[in-house]
């Protein structure tokens, strides 16, 4: 299993954490909270709205000096050279097909593996919708992680990593207060209410 990620390849993580640093500062915005110290964690990242969030998470993440990985359908790991790119991207394939889900895959992964953080966006849409989806949820409930909240807020032009979440395992209570969090987060492209 390939671990090293372009966020663990020394020249290319320094070269991109100060070019991101630059381009932060150049833009007006700012970095909030700092890396986690816990080596296992699922990252979430709200409010997602727009295809600027994932550019801007991903300098977010090498500024910090995070080593994220993201969950992709199986085929967009194939062997060869393109495979191997996705992965040091960070990426992670699930295969739909097993009759393990999502969940159970993502679950052995943690448990394969010393350090991961997975960064997911709960919404699973830049549409507004009124449900997250509890992938990610369950995923740190089955691998016994806690979930870190990363936020994009526009009205503040600032990226961050908000505080670490234990999940009691009582879905319909711990979504109020992580909901809450993101509440006054302000996306790229705003949802009308």
């Amino acid at each position: 299993m390939q671990t090293r990620t372009i966020f663990k390849t020394p020249l290319v993580s320094g070269f991109f954490r100060l070019v991101f640093m630059a381009l932060t500062r150049l833009r007006g915005w700012r970095i909030e909270g700092e890396k986690p110290k816990d080596k296992k964690y699922v990252l979430i990242a709200a409010p997602h709205t727009s295809n600027w969030d994932f550019p801007t998470m991903m300098a977010a993440s090498f500024i910090l000096g995070l080593d994220v990985h993201w969950i992709g359908k199986h085929t967009l790991f194939p062997a060869g050279p393109f495979g191997a790119l996705m992965r040091w991207f960070g990426g992670i394939g699930i295969d739909r097909r097993k009759k393990h889900n999502t969940v159970e895959q993502m679950v052995a992964n943690f448990n394969e593996r010393d350090e991961l953080v997975v960064i997911i966006t709960p919404e699973g849409t830049r549409s507004k919708v009124n449900h997250w989806k509890a992938g990610f949820y369950h995923i740190a409930v089955g691998a016994g992680v806690p979930i870190y909240m990363a936020y994009v807020d526009t009205n503040l032009n600032v990226v961050g990593m908000g505080p670490a979440f234990h999940p009691t395992g009582d879905y319909e209570k711990d979504i109020v207060e992580i909901r809450s969090f993101y509440a006054d987060k302000r996306g790229f492209r705003p949802h009308s209410e």
